[in-house]
């Protein structure tokens, strides 16, 4: 991190998702959480990291109706955008929410890969956290998958704690791993 970035927090706007998809939301790892299950004298399940032999460039899909429905009132969707005289968006966030239930389901954190590791997605969760408190909800999670070690060690680095998963949660029928903290 060498530079200093100077970016602004916005509300995301219909006209913005067409730049939301285009940034790059590809990753590499070389980790990933790996599921165990057993049934021996009830049910055990572990998660545990395991490195890959090498390192995998992944991408994580971006979705254009999430994006639209984030748009709706009880949604969250966020944009960071450059301070310049034509702003560049450099990342989004879209957050879901069980009114029910108290929960922001943050979906997607994407951040342009030339502006990563600039503690941009930690403002944007944090945004997020307050835009939660003002509608009421108490409780903040992310779902990734397991294979997205990147995303993992984001959330554990801002906080947030393994809550739960599911084991086809996604429509490739990926394992989605859930992390939450209180909002305060």
């Amino acid at each position: 991190m060498s530079e200093n970035v100077n970016f602004v927090i916005r509300d995301g706007i219909r006209s913005d998702i067409p730049d939301c998809l285009e940034l790059d939301h590809s990753y590499e790892t070389s980790m990933v959480w790996q599921m165990k299950i057993s049934d021996e004298d009830g049910w055990r399940i572990d998660f545990r990291p395991e490195r890959l032999p090498r390192v995998v460039d992944a991408i994580a899909e971006a979705n254009e109706e999430r994006l639209r429905t984030a748009l709706l009132p009880e949604h969250c969707f966020l944009v960071a955008t450059t301070r310049e005289d034509d702003p560049e968006i450099i990342a989004y966030l879209t957050m879901h929410t069980d009114r029910i239930n108290g929960i922001g389901l943050v979906r997607d954190i994407v951040v342009s890969r030339s502006y990563r590791r600039h503690y941009i997605a930690t403002r944007l969760s944090r945004v997020a956290a307050r835009w939660a408190k003002e509608h009421d909800l108490n409780t903040l999670m992310i779902e990734t998958q397991t294979k997205n070690y990147p995303s993992i060690r984001f959330a554990e680095a801002a906080g947030f704690v393994f809550c739960g998963f599911n084991d086809r949660y996604f429509p490739n029928r990926d394992i989605a791993i859930f992390f939450s903290q209180p909002v305060r």
